[in-house]
């Protein structure tokens, strides 16, 4: 069999990272080749993207993987708490590390702050007191630092710059 492409985020690591593993290799296997790699804690825990819980350390990779691999996060956070502000309203949640922006960009915008899906396509979030503004796939659990488990974000209109006109006036 051949093996399986895994994609992984991780706190502190900033881009998506490659490795291939064994079909029947565990999540402890993975963990312990991740840790060696990137030092991380032994302890980290592994998520499936946007699934709520870690996996278990028992479970083969075969057993999760689709035909285009496993996308996983890796971190010690098993809740990230995020707050997100928009005109002067902040809510918050708490998500898996494994959350994308993408998701919780729609969770605030529309079913908190009521927005349609056109105007929540016209909205990105934004890390609060920044410009920055992580890519709608970038898990949450990688924007956390220091000890807490949180981040913060604004929800802000998206600014498109329109072509311009090439002309003389």
């Amino acid at each position: 069999m051949p093996k399986i492409d895994l994609f992984y985020q991780a706190e502190g690591v900033a881009q998506i990272e490659h490795i291939e593993v064994e079909p029947d290799a565990t999540v402890a296997a993975v963990k312990a080749r991740l840790v060696g790699l990137q030092g991380f804690a032994a302890e980290a825990l592994i998520f499936v993207e946007d699934e709520e819980e870690p996996l278990s350390d028992t479970i083969c990779v075969k057993d999760r993987a689709d035909p285009t691999g496993l996308k996983v996060h890796i971190g010690r956070c098993r809740h990230v708490v995020v707050e997100v502000t928009f005109n002067g309203e902040t809510v918050e949640r708490r998500f898996p590390p494994s959350a994308t922006i993408a998701r919780v960009k729609r969770w605030a915008a529309e079913r908190e702050f009521g927005m349609t899906d056109d105007e929540a396509g016209e909205h990105v979030l934004q890390l609060a007191g920044t410009h920055d503004r992580p890519s709608p796939g970038a898990h949450i659990g990688t924007l956390v630092a220091g000890k807490a488990c949180a981040a913060a974000f604004d929800l802000v209109a998206n600014e498109r710059v329109n072509g311009a006109d090439g002309g003389a006036p």
